[in-house]
């Protein structure tokens, strides 16, 4: 599989061991990185064509992933 932009521990190098801590302890935290990771993908997979679909569709995916983003880095950062 190719390599695919924006995960989180990339995202927020800084945060990584956080990250991994709150993915095991915090629910609500492993939820979120859960949804960010599904869209990432369907953001790179329509960038790619390897899934390609309108660019209205892939403009909401990237609204999503960007709000999914700064949620979590909310909570990284509290």
């Amino acid at each position: 599989m190719s390599h695919t932009p924006h995960e989180l521990h990339e995202e927020f190098p800084d945060f990584a061991s956080k990250i991994s801590d709150l993915k095991q302890s915090d629910a609500h935290f492993s939820k979120l990185a859960d949804a960010y990771h599904e869209v990432n993908r369907q953001v790179h997979r329509a960038e790619t064509l390897v899934e390609p679909m309108d660019e209205q569709a892939e403009h909401g995916l990237r609204k999503e992933r960007a709000r999914l983003k700064d949620e979590i880095y909310r909570l990284l950062s509290a």
